[in-house]
């Protein structure tokens, strides 16, 4: 059964008496609560359950007035025919007093739960919209009609709505799948925000200039003409515009007082607020203050264009000096990594809301959303919304009638499983509709380095696997606290390393000691390779990782041959906490390590300590062609091409056989995040790639005898006394 849920309700996070006095006297306000950290989304001043979406923590409104409609699910309600023939609030203004009197109550109620959200019963269980969602819902016409509900987009406006009312947050950036409502609820979203702001802009941008307008003249302007003559201000312009929808002419947001002072004395003021598109561009809106940016397809803007590069222009149009007065809502699948994936990618990591700067924002000042395709796929989705993700043992029906027969996994898996032997079509199938943030942004296997479709493979087959229960995750420690003398392996699921094997006991912190210092006794079981760090963590905490691998030899030993066994990528407090996890570790397997010395901190913490056996030289030199650092501490420098290209195929050819599958089964590396990390590794740019520096370089340690330079001693010809003679022709002649 299908167990993944996409929030959680905390239970007391706010102290019962706290909660019970706050409500009471409806002290609750809207937005950012310091105090209990938590984003208030009610504007009743009165707070219920404790929403937990993607780690922000937001408080609903008090349930209240609960709506039951006939069939207990939601139903669009029905525009009285008698308002419907009013267009405008001038219309409105023509028809007797006892006939507005009639609708006046019907008219607050529509601005009421505009403004305070609408609940509900559905399956008999209450259930909050959001003022905007339920706009979207009862007043929204998109292609197919009116939208359906969907428990996902319910969990979308709730994010969205903290995302409005936190003061810290400049928007979300929502990860997603195809055919998810994203462009129809963003539509949405922009004209009910426009249609109650006065003297504002809002602004469109797609991958493409094209696919802004399409955005603006098929989603946007419909949904403005379709609105009741009490939402809808009056516009300049065409009923239908193709570039901007401008709310110019006397109009304003409306309610039933405004509409009662609406006398022919009465002066109506203009919103003077325009809705328009900019063709796609890093310097789309420059110099413009907009109240929201829709961002649509933002993980497929193509070179020249760089959603980075636009990003760190128009989020400048958000605010003014300090203060935040704009959001932006972006929306999208991702492209492949070289096609704009890796730029949204980025910007999606920087909009992780548990990495704050001290200012309390993310690095982005976005806000991260991603909600699984099996949670908004059309089809899939039953009468009350809920998805359908196990195959039904009982009849279900869609909101458009028709049964659902299968369950949205088996029919994802189904659809994975005929695309196997087609790994670009695979990887295009994951990232349209991705279950996982790993899936969202796989690349093509033509745009790697390395072979893409054995890593993938082998990613695939660990997850299916549970490779989980194969990983242990612990730290390695000294013997009761005495360096230099036994180290043992501690479990702790908080651990820095993930290993896979252990040798038996006897193996186990094997050395020679040779004139006062330490050689690995395992050096013919297997070997080392680490991507060093110099400086403690930074104040910002910036700063690669420091990453370390093992891997075994083919060895007459009880070990598994060619087997990455030992994956560390982390950054602790301090250098010398890394120097100690990395020694302690080659101390315990015996073996020893081959390090990059451009960073030498740690090849002379090895030294210090009496390990410099441990320190492997560089392979492809002799012993008198090593400089003087590395005559004295070992390693290996960075900085050289032919290094580079050694180090590359080393992993490239280790990809080929052992990686993926290789006809008999699949290979046995289990480490996740060494196995994304050669799928995006780039020579050209290797600083990022830890975890791939770190498992080249264990496999030229284990293999170094492929580098060993070749002697090149010079030969002399040496003159024996001995003629040679020339013996064509009838007489031989001294060859001179």
């Amino acid at each position: 059964m299908y167990k993944q849920t996409l929030y959680k309700i905390l239970d007391n996070h706010i102290k019962p008496k706290v909660l019970k006095r706050l409500n009471r006297y409806s002290k609750w306000e809207y937005g950012y609560n310091k105090e209990h950290d938590v984003v208030v989304i009610s504007k009743t001043g009165q707070v219920g359950e404790i929403y937990e979406i993607q780690n922000l923590k937001i408080a609903l409104p008090k349930e209240t007035n609960v709506h039951k409609f006939e069939k207990d699910k939601w139903e669009k309600t029905e525009y009285p025919k008698a308002l419907n023939r009013i267009k405008t609030v001038f219309d409105w203004k023509e028809y007797p007093e006892d006939f507005k009197e009639k609708w006046f109550e019907y008219i607050d109620e529509e601005f009421k739960r505009r403004e305070e959200g609408f609940w509900f019963y559905n399956k008999g269980k209450a259930t909050y919209l959001t003022g905007t969602h339920y706009m979207y819902l009862q007043w929204s016409k998109i292609d197919v009609g009116p939208p359906d509900f969907r428990e996902a987009n319910r969990l979308f406006f709730i994010f969205w709505e903290a995302c409005k009312a936190d003061v810290r947050c400049y928007g979300m950036c929502y990860l997603k799948n195809r055919r998810s409502g994203f462009s129809f609820m963003a539509s949405g979203e922009i004209v009910n925000l426009a249609s109650i702001s006065s003297d504002s802009r809002y602004g469109i941008l797609s991958k493409t200039g094209p696919d802004a307008k399409k955005m603006f003249t098929d989603k946007v302007v419909p949904i403005s003409v379709n609105y009741p003559f009490f939402f809808k201000p009056i516009q300049d312009g065409m009923d239908r515009p193709k570039t901007e929808l401008a709310y110019r002419v006397p109009a304003s947001k409306f309610t039933r007082r405004k509409i009662e002072l609406g006398t022919e004395s009465t002066e109506l003021q203009g919103l003077d607020t325009t809705i328009d598109w900019k063709n796609t561009g890093d310097n789309s809106y420059d110099g413009e203050k907009l109240k929201l940016l829709v961002h649509d397809e933002s993980g497929k803007w193509e070179k020249p264009n760089n959603i980075l590069n636009n990003w760190r222009v128009t989020k400048t149009t958000l605010r003014l000096g300090s203060k935040i007065i704009g959001k932006c809502m972006m929306g999208s699948t991702s492209n492949a990594l070289d096609k704009g994936g890796r730029n949204f990618k980025k910007l999606y990591d920087d909009s992780d809301v548990t990495k704050r700067n001290r200012n309390g924002q993310t690095s982005s000042g976005l806000y991260s959303l991603f909600i699984p395709m099996e949670w908004n796929y059309e089809g899939y989705i039953d009468s009350y919304g809920i998805p359908v993700f196990d195959t039904p043992t009982t009849e279900v029906t869609g909101p458009q009638g028709g049964f659902i027969d299968i369950g949205v996994v088996e029919y994802w898996e189904n659809e994975v499983e005929g695309l196997k032997n087609d790994q670009d079509g695979l990887n295009e199938f994951y990232r349209q509709f991705p279950r996982t943030t790993k899936h969202a942004f796989r690349d093509e296997s033509k745009s790697s380095l390395f072979n893409l479709t054995k890593i993938y493979q082998q990613i695939d087959f660990n997850e299916d696997s549970n490779n989980k229960a194969i990983i242990s995750k612990g730290n390695f420690l000294w013997e009761n606290g005495i360096k230099d003398s036994r180290v043992i392996f501690a479990p702790n699921t908080q651990g820095r390393f993930l290993i896979t094997w252990i040798p038996e006991s006897h193996m186990q912190n094997r050395y020679i000691e040779k004139n006062g210092v330490k050689y690995p006794g395992n050096e013919h079981m297997g070997a080392f390779g680490c991507d060093p760090y110099d400086i403690s963590g930074t104040v910002d905490k910036r700063g690669s990782n420091g990453s370390l691998h093992g891997l075994t030899k083919f060895s007459m030993e009880n070990a598994p041959p060619d087997h990455f066994f030992l994956e560390y990528i982390a950054r602790p407090q301090t250098a010398e906490i890394f120097f100690e996890d990395v020694l302690m570790a080659c101390v315990f397997y015996g073996m020893p390590i081959l390090a990059e010395n451009n960073k030498p901190r740690l090849l002379y913490h090895f030294k210090r300590r009496g390990y410099r056996g441990f320190a492997m030289n560089r392979p492809d030199k002799f012993w008198v062609k090593l400089s003087v650092t590395e005559k004295e501490i070992g390693g290996i420098p960075n900085s050289s091409e032919d290094i580079k290209q050694a180090h590359a195929a080393a992993i490239e050819s280790y990809i080929e056989t052992k990686v993926g599958f290789n006809g008999d089964g699949y290979g046995d590396v289990y480490f996740q995040r060494t196995l994304e990390d050669w799928a995006s590794f780039d020579i050209n740019n290797r600083t990022t790639h830890d975890a791939s520096i770190s498992s080249g370089l264990a496999l030229m340690a284990c293999n170094k005898n492929r580098y060993a330079p070749v002697s090149r001693r010079k030969r002399e010809a040496v003159d024996l006394g001995i003629k040679k003679y020339d013996n064509k022709g009838i007489v031989s002649k001294i060859i001179k």
